[in-house]
This record gives structure tokens, C-alpha cells and sequence, in this order.
């Protein structure tokens, strides 16, 4: 089974990066983007067949080391 994790800033958390993106595409005429978030995809490939428990350890996996959850938020997408 295959998770996709997606790892983003909370709203109202300052990011510093999106701000640079959205800079550089201002700079080069893209002047209808109004904001930029950035994140990270993390994909893994898991030995289980079980969707409740393959989201559960992911879960787990996101909590504990994936996502800082003071400030950045996930979501988990399951594929077979």
C-alpha cells in the first residue's frame, strides 16, 4: 500500500519561503498570485494491506517524526 503525506504550514505561521516564491513570481510578471504556501509530499510504499491500520501508523509516523505539529499541519491520502 501507498501514503502520501502532505506537510504544510498552519495559517497564520509565517512562511518565509512561500514569501520568497511569491516574490520571484511578482518579479516575473505573474502578478495575479496573491500567496504562496510551500510544503513537502512524502511518499511511502508500506508492507501492509490494511487501510486502517496502514493510516493509523502513518499517523503515528506523521505525529513522531514527519510533521511538527506545533506548527505545520498534514494530511494522509491511502492508495492500494
Amino acid at each position: 500500500m501507498k501514503a502520501k503525506v502532505s506537510v504544510s504550514l498552519k495559517r497564520g505561521i509565517l512562511d518565509p519561503q512561500g514569501q520568497a516564491v511569491l516574490h520571484a513570481l511578482s518579479s516575473l510578471g505573474y502578478a495575479a498570485v496573491k500567496d504562496v504556501r510551500v510544503g513537502k509530499l512524502i511518499e511511502l510504499e508500506l508492507a501492509r494491506n490494511d487501510r486502517a491500520g496502514a493510516e493509523a501508523e502513518v499517523k503515528a509516523m506523521c505525529e513522531r517524526l514527519l510533521a511538527n505539529t506545533i506548527i505545520e499541519e498534514y494530511r494522509i491520502e491511502l492508495m492500494e
